[in-house]
């Protein structure tokens, strides 16, 4: 009977703590761990795969990340082919079967944004191509947006307890959120149509939200590195259209940029990119202020 007692009393204290277990997120980059952590607050664990300097297209299957996709209850992720050299690794070697393409608790923030430049066809000899578009939405706040009502509705379909924290949370988000999006437009509004050059077919959606007019990209071809010949095509391409930036990741090689901005004097200008990618940029909001002050100022 008092070994019955002991674990009634035991039962009673731990119910509080199993009702209250977090969600546990495994997120592919930086900018959807951060959004997670937004919508989530204490009720979930985020775990992100990769860090603001590094370059999502490359990452290894380390032993650390085959752990936290085991325990991971949902997998956010960019999709669009971004992560498809290592991603599937992980999710053959160590994801459960709720987490896996076709379940609640797998989330591609692709699908909630259109894509752009779907190419009409794929070829090797185009280079690193992804079939589906242009993965880098997160250049775009507005497609944070969208990403952020994506998420939140399917994070309340896994914890339905939660369900009304999640959508309050959303709803300041999305005020704050949107609040900085109206004061970048305004604080960029001089940049619209301005040439640019940049490295890799990474800007897309930035240019698109400020108005940037991309003329030519440093890369032969995506994931290829220039080439001389093409380096002498966007020189010249570059001095027509009066090129004064060109635009780098944090983990962009620069010696070609380096070399164009010699020649044509322009300023080498390295972006967040993402959450992380640069001093001061730990949350969404700070990495569009950072990027909208690194293009805006002399």
């Amino acid at each position: 009977m008092k070994r019955l007692t002991y674990l009634i009393l035991a039962f009673t204290v731990l119910m509080p703590h199993m009702a209250q277990a977090e969600t546990r997120i495994f997120a592919c980059e930086p900018e959807w761990a951060a959004l997670a952590n937004e919508i989530g607050g204490d009720k979930v664990a985020v775990t992100s795969a990769t860090s603001g300097t590094e370059d999502p297209h490359h990452v290894r299957a380390k032993p650390s990340l085959l752990a936290a996709m085991r325990r991971a209850d949902v997998v956010f992720c960019t999709g669009a082919g971004l992560e498809a050299g290592w991603l599937p690794v992980l999710m053959q070697q160590a994801a459960d079967a709720q987490v896996q393409p076709g379940n609640p608790g797998n989330l591609m923030a692709s699908s909630f944004v259109r894509l752009m430049n779907p190419p009409a066809k794929i070829d090797r000899a185009m280079g690193d191509v992804h079939p589906e578009g242009n993965p880098h939405i997160q250049t775009d706040p507005r497609n944070i947006v969208a990403v952020a009502k994506g998420f939140t509705e399917r994070l309340a379909q896994i914890d339905v307890e939660n369900a009304g924290y999640y959508q309050g949370r959303l709803g300041d988000f999305t005020q704050r959120f949107q609040g900085m999006i109206t004061a970048s437009e305004s604080a960029a509004k001089s940049l619209k149509g301005a040439p640019v050059v940049v490295y890799h077919d990474e800007w897309a959606y930035l240019n698109r939200w400020l108005g940037l007019n991309e003329v030519a990209t440093l890369e032969a071809k995506p994931g290829i590195p220039p080439t001389a010949s093409h380096l002498q095509d966007v020189l010249a391409t570059s001095r027509n259209a009066g090129v004064k930036m060109i635009l780098l990741a944090p983990f962009d090689d620069d010696q070609a940029a380096k070399w164009l901005a010699g020649q044509i004097g322009a300023k080498i200008v390295r972006l967040p990119f993402t959450v992380g990618g640069r001093p001061g940029t730990e949350t969404l909001q700070a990495t569009f202020e950072t990027t909208v002050k690194s293009l805006t100022q002399p």
